[in-house]
């Protein structure tokens, strides 16, 4: 069984993606980058820039049922890897007592390119992919329901978390 969330945005429905999937025991969270509702924000940050990106990564965790706290392994795709210290800094403190898996690799670049950094994650937490795990109970609307949390599947449209 697997349950999914999606934030609404225009890159998920374009490409046909979820923004996480609670699968099983896992949760995967597609990459997360500095975008606050629509718009990049912290522009030439790249410690800020993780930090939201992964302030987005906890968002889709917590609408599944999860948290930061559930993440067992991290990847972090950097456009500057001699920034690494900037990207490490927001990773370490959001991250501080996880100590997840974590791996950065640098990119040419991102989709949009003003963006340093992109973050996905997979959290672990038994039972997550069943329609009655997470904050949304059985029998509410989307429960458990492929594409739960995307436009059109009982939820409001949200602002885009890329």
């Amino acid at each position: 069984m697997t349950r999914r969330i999606g934030s609404g945005g225009t890159w998920e429905q374009a490409v046909g993606y979820s923004r996480a999937v609670a699968a099983g025991d896992y949760v995967f969270v597609s990459g997360c980058t500095s975008v606050d509702g629509t718009e990049l924000v912290h522009e030439g940050d790249a410690q800020a820039q993780t930090a939201q990106a992964i302030a987005n990564v906890a968002a889709a965790l917590t609408g599944l049922g999860a948290s930061l706290a559930d993440v067992v392994s991290t990847r972090m795709f950097v456009t500057d890897i001699s920034r690494w210290a900037e990207y490490g800094k927001a990773h370490g403190a959001a991250f501080a007592g996880i100590a997840p898996a974590a791996t950065m690799v640098e990119v040419q670049a991102l989709i949009d390119p003003r963006m340093l950094v992109e973050v996905e994650v997979v959290a672990y937490r038994p039972g997550i992919g069943q329609p009655d795990a997470g904050q949304l109970g059985a029998g509410q609307p989307g429960a458990g329901q492929p594409g739960a949390g995307q436009p059109g599947a009982g939820q409001p449209e949200a602002g885009e978390q890329r």
